[in-house]
């Protein structure tokens, strides 16, 4: 079983790496990529991922 990586980038997502899935309050598998970047500013039009909001809303962590 390969590790799951967890890492948070400056002033940015949050990125998950490794084997695992993401699952959604209804129960739902929303990904099961290798890789995902999860939104930490709250402005993404994908929550729960990113999609570069962040960059333009003046989020900082």
């Amino acid at each position: 079983m390969e590790k799951t990586k967890i890492s948070l980038v400056p002033n940015g997502p949050i990125i998950v790496d490794g084997e695992f899935t993401v699952t959604g309050i209804d129960g739902k598998i929303l990904d099961t990529k290798e890789k995902v970047y999860l939104c930490r500013c709250g402005q993404s039009s994908k929550k729960p991922f990113c999609d570069g909001t962040h960059k333009t809303c003046g989020f900082k962590d």
